[in-house]
C-alpha cells in the first residue's frame, strides 16, 4: 500500500481572497521522481492544465521547467492576484500508484475551516473539480455536514456555484471543470462545448477550460 502525502504546505497570505482547493498532486511529487517538464509547486504537473490555462488568461509567460525561477513566477502571480492554494487532502493510502481520486483510501483531510477562520479575507473557494466521490467539493460537503453547516446552491450553470456561512461570513464556492485531461470526456458531452465545436471545428477542450477559468478568476 502506497502512502500518498501532500508535499506542499498551504500557500495562503493575509490578504488572500480566493482559495484554490483540490486533493493531491500526483504521487511522483511525493517521491520527487518528476517528469521532465514538471514544476516543483502546487499544480506543477506537466500533464495538468491549470497553470497552462492561467498562463493564457493572464499572459504570464510561464515556462514548464523545474527551476526556482518558475516556482517564483507562479508564487508571485498568486500573491499579486490574492489567490491561495490549500488542497483538502493531507494524505491517503493507495493500492495502485496513480493520481485517481477514486483510488484514495484511509483519507486524512486538512482542516480547511481552520484556514478559512484564520485568514479572514478568504471569500471564495475554487474547487478543481465537481462533486464526484473523493473530489475536493465532496470532502468539503462532508466536513460541512458534520458541522451542521448548510451548503446551498446559488447557480446551476457550469461552473456551479454554492455558498455557506461560517465565521460570520458567507463563503462562495465555485466548481471548475477539472484541469486534468481525464475530464475531457465530460467536456465533450457538454452541450455548450458541442455548440461551440459546431461553430468552430478548431475549438478544443482546452479552449472550453480557458473560457470558464477566465470567468472565475477574473470576475468572481
Amino acid at each position: 500500500m502506497f502512502h500518498h502525502f501532500h508535499p506542499y504546505e498551504p500557500f495562503i497570505k493575509e490578504d488572500t481572497k480566493k482559495l484554490i482547493v483540490g486533493t493531491l498532486p500526483p504521487p511522483r511529487f511525493c517521491t520527487k521522481a518528476y517528469k521532465v517538464n514538471d514544476v516543483d509547486f502546487c499544480y506543477g504537473s506537466q500533464d495538468g492544465l491549470l497553470w497552462k490555462a492561467l498562463d493564457v488568461i493572464f499572459d504570464l509567460k510561464l515556462e514548464y521547467l523545474n527551476t526556482k525561477d518558475e516556482v517564483t513566477k507562479r508564487k508571485n502571480f498568486l500573491i499579486k492576484e490574492k489567490i491561495g492554494v490549500c488542497d483538502i487532502v493531507n494524505s491517503c493510502k493507495r493500492e495502485k500508484i496513480d493520481a485517481s481520486d477514486l483510488g484514495m483510501s484511509e483519507v486524512e483531510l486538512r482542516d480547511i475551516l481552520k484556514y478559512i477562520k484564520e485568514f479572514k479575507n478568504i471569500e471564495t473557494i475554487i474547487f478543481t473539480g465537481g462533486n464526484s466521490k473523493n473530489g475536493p467539493e465532496y470532502f468539503l460537503r462532508k466536513i460541512l455536514k458534520e458541522k451542521n453547516i448548510k451548503f446551498m446552491q446559488t447557480s446551476k450553470e457550469i461552473p456551479k456555484v454554492h455558498e455557506f456561512s461560517f465565521d460570520n461570513r458567507v463563503i462562495k464556492t465555485i466548481s471548475l471543470t477539472s484541469p486534468s485531461n481525464a475530464a475531457n470526456r465530460f467536456i465533450g458531452s457538454n452541450s455548450l462545448y458541442k455548440e461551440n465545436k459546431i461553430k468552430n471545428p478548431a475549438y478544443t477542450t482546452f479552449d472550453f477550460r480557458v473560457e470558464q477559468y477566465e470567468k472565475v478568476f477574473k470576475c468572481y
